[in-house]
């Protein structure tokens, strides 16, 4: 059988040069043919010879592959060359070249990839789901049925939406997710560039006259203020339109000036919450008007105010206790729970995501409380330590500082609790001064960011517990701080703004004011920041001077990086008023941007 099958392979090869001696133009079709059909005839010889060494040898010398029979074959050919005639030397020459394409025809077989197995649609797109847009696009390279897949409109939507793009789009809303993707990772690298060569738009918010800036919060590009004359505006940023309207008391009797200072004011995206020295607070709903849709009073001073991010829950510190208040299923406001803690409440936080029933931290001196308010329970998550110096909370998790004991004692820490367990799962930081800031919520999973009285802000890796990063920022304490992906915005006592590219350990650029930093918010294309004094009281006589008077008001700042437009050229709020307008403001225009240098 071993002897019938060489000489059916060397049959087939006489006739292969045969008909190569007959000139004509090869093609890539026919190669293509002929291997898919040559496998049909050395399939069946390979499984003989890999069986058999000897006819393993034979059929490499058949086919010249063995240096012996290729040195055997030369010599033949040296010989022959000279008695053949010019017709047969031009078929031997045509059959070295057949002898040579059918080698690479070979190694070409053993190169073929897998791509050619016809697999079914849905399979082909739940394995290529697992690929990014790099391996997307090389793969929409290999083949026309490659590219088809890859191309596919359900991959590009899903990697919108992983890399945080057009979150609240459904995937019918565009024909080409792939080109849409592709704008918004263009839009993204421009505005990280005018992030970087602080090129965008700066606006002065207006303030209000004759009056001191006590509170400032955001949310989404919304700013609510509030003021020592009683106050509360509210700013659209996203618009470009900052003629604030005023949130009106319902007190409407009250003179001017006559209504006591604003504590706290906080806003999310339906609601704005202002609290006064007096323990009055007004609750307006920011879909409805500007009249306040609850009013609540305590007998003493609120010390603490805190407004969920998701839902409408409101929760206030005054004296020893502490209320909840959220709206029923008819829409009223009322007081979902009560609590009374030993201690006067320094920092009050909600807990985002908690679905139905509201749950909040409390810190009050050396106690630390998880207060939920479905079963007006109060859990008790950390007692007897150094007093808790700054707290933010996340869904799942609470981070606060404490005092040090002293350099020779212990530092000061960073504690971070689990809401579920109610346990404490890391201990960070360490360090001489005390901790005066700290955000958990808004920092990248795995990180946290933090500010310290020694001017230093720090970023903690939540996995091993040590500072990853440490950056002399300030002079004086720093007293706001928020990082993304790539940044970090941080703010000091000093008045000065600091933006870094924590990657490069690099300081971008900085922004200076007259006052400490009280509020900073940013997202990917704007950024808020307050600069808010500490002393709310003026002399009689700073207020017969306009220019010192703006240096102690306060000063609220927004930037826009969306625009093509260098941050320190952008015109004043009053060059961008109607002509129309009827009421005027006094500008000095002699005090070319920034006002506040003292």
């Amino acid at each position: 059988m071993d002897d019938y099958s060489l000489d059916e392979f060397r049959r087939r090869w006489q006739e292969e040069l045969a008909q190569a001696q007959a000139p004509r133009k090869r093609r890539r079709p026919e190669a293509t043919e002929r291997r898919a059909r040559r496998p049909e005839v050395g399939s069946g010889s390979g499984e003989q010879a890999s069986g058999d060494p000897a006819l393993a040898q034979g059929l490499l010398e058949g086919a010249g592959r063995t240096p012996a029979a290729r040195a055997t074959r030369a010599e033949g050919q040296d010989v022959a060359s000279h008695s053949r005639s010019p017709l047969a030397r031009e078929g031997a020459g045509g059959g070295e070249q057949l002898v040579d394409q059918l080698i690479r025809d070979l190694n070409e077989m053993n190169d073929v990839p897998f791509f050619d197995i016809q697999l079914p649609y849905e399979l082909a797109i739940n394995i290529f789901q697992y690929l990014d847009r790099k391996e997307l696009g090389r793969c929409a390279q290999v083949s026309k049925t490659w590219k088809v897949i890859a191309e596919d409109e359900v991959l590009w939507y899903r990697l919108c939406q992983q890399e945080g793009h057009l979150l609240d789009s459904s995937i019918s809303d565009y024909s080409c997710w792939k080109l849409i993707f592709q704008e918004c990772r263009a839009k993204e690298h421009m505005l990280r560039t005018n992030w970087k060569n602080r090129k965008g738009a700066v606006s002065e918010l207006e303030h209000v006259p004759d009056v001191v800036l006590c509170d400032v919060h955001s949310h989404d590009g919304v700013v609510i203020a509030g003021y020592t004359s009683g106050d509360v505006r509210v700013w659209d940023t996203r618009t470009w339109d900052y003629v604030a309207p005023f949130l009106e008391s319902e007190d409407e009797e009250d003179e001017p000036g006559m209504q006591p200072n604003v504590s706290f004011v906080r806003i999310n995206s339906s609601l704005a919450v202002a609290a006064y020295e007096d323990g009055f607070l007004n609750i307006w709903d920011l879909r409805t008007g500007k009249y306040p849709v609850h009013r609540f009073e305590h007998d003493a001073r609120i010390q603490a105010l805190a407004l969920s991010q998701d839902d409408a829950t409101v929760a206030t510190a005054s004296a020893f206790d502490v209320v909840m208040l959220s709206p029923n299923e008819e829409g009223y406001w009322q007081i979902a729970a009560e609590f009374e803690v030993p201690k006067l409440v320094q920092y009050l936080e909600i807990v985002p995501e908690t679905r139905r029933y509201p749950v909040a931290v409390a810190a009050a001196g050396d106690l630390m409380y998880l207060l939920k308010a479905e079963d007006s329970a109060r859990t008790l998550l950390y007692a007897h330590g150094p007093p808790v110096t700054c707290l933010d909370v996340s869904a799942n998790q609470v981070a606060f500082g404490v005092q040090g004991l002293g350099w020779v004692y212990e530092g000061s820490k960073i504690l971070v609790y689990s809401l579920e367990a109610g346990r404490r799962l890391l201990k960070l930081g360490n360090v001489l001064r005390d901790f005066t800031c700290v955000n958990l919520s808004d920092s990248p999973a795995n990180l946290m960011v933090s500010g310290n009285m020694d001017g230093r802000v720090r970023i903690h890796d939540l996995r091993s517990g040590n500072i990853a990063l440490s950056l002399s920022a300030h002079q004086l304490r720093v007293s706001a701080v928020q990082m993304d992906d790539w940044k970090i915005v941080s703010g000091g006592e000093e008045g000065l703004v600091s933006v870094w590219d924590y990657r490069t350990n690099q300081k971008l650029w900085e922004v200076y004011s007259g006052h400490p930093v009280q509020h900073i918010s940013f997202s990917s294309h704007s950024l808020i920041t307050a600069n808010v004094p500490y002393q709310t009281v003026m002399r009689n006589a700073d207020l017969d001077s306009f220019t010192t008077h703006r240096r102690h008001r306060g000063l609220i700042r927004a930037y826009e990086f969306a625009v093509d437009q260098l941050a320190f050229q952008s015109p004043l709020p009053v060059c961008r008023s109607s002509c129309d307008a009827m009421a005027t403001h006094y500008y000095d225009l002699a005090l070319a941007f920034p006002y506040n240098h003292v």
